[in-house]
């Protein structure tokens, strides 16, 4: 027995989700949008077999919902679960750092740090806003997974699949991805330079402003 037939239909449904991912991620799949199996497969030059599956993936990282013998529809997230998760994370999140900044500090969170703000960058100037949102929840997530505290990495995890919608609608907000990379580049030199005062400054900074944009945007889709 080969593994030709089924790496193929897996590279499919990888490509399909990768395909519908990014449209979700910048914006021509818009929330709340529903997403039409048939012609997004013809679209993509499948059969709806690896579609079906890309989406089930889809749903699992949270931004589509399947129902019952109804059309998937993309995610949404509402203005009052931004500004809740945006006022759990200006607490939790420097927290998490506070606990994490040792880590942080040292020649392995250092490298990870720098590789994560490469990645970043280049996703940046490649205009790939998918890859972006994926670096930006990837260094915020480290700050979780660094803390070695359980139930604050179970708030993390409970509003990611939220947070990747969220930043979708806040990348939308930047006059450039540029200013993405900028605004981490900045909190990394504070990570790095270990001031907690500071750094708590710029976390707030960093997601309130965040959270206003999105709110706005979220507000007019409610609308």
């Amino acid at each position: 027995m080969t593994s030709v037939g089924p790496a193929d239909h897996e590279s499919r449904s990888a490509r399909a989700a990768d395909a519908v991912r990014t449209a979700i991620l910048d914006g021509r799949l818009a929330p709340g949008s529903r997403i039409n199996e048939v012609r997004v497969a013809a679209e993509l030059g499948f059969s709806r077999g690896p579609l079906r599956e890309a989406l089930r993936a889809l749903e699992e990282e949270g931004l589509v919902v399947r129902r019952p013998y109804r059309s998937p529809v993309v995610a949404e997230v509402g203005s009052r679960a931004i500004a809740e998760i945006a006022s759990l994370r200006v607490r939790l999140e420097p927290f998490a750092i506070e606990l994490a900044l040792p880590w942080l500090r040292s020649p392995a969170g250092r490298t990870a740090l720098s590789e994560s703000l490469a990645d970043l960058t280049a996703a940046a100037r490649t205009a790939d806003v998918a890859a972006c949102i994926d670096c930006h929840l990837r260094i915020h997530r480290m700050f979780y997974e660094r803390a070695g505290h359980k139930l604050l990495l179970d708030s993390w995890r409970s509003w990611e699949s939220q947070l990747r919608v969220y930043f979708a609608l806040d990348a939308s907000t930047f006059t450039s991805l540029d200013d993405l990379v900028k605004a981490h580049e900045r909190l990394t030199a504070l990570l790095l330079d270990g001031d907690l005062q500071e750094i708590s400054r710029e976390v707030a900074d960093h997601v309130e402003r965040a959270a206003v944009h999105a709110s706005k945007i979220a507000r007019d889709l409610d609308d």
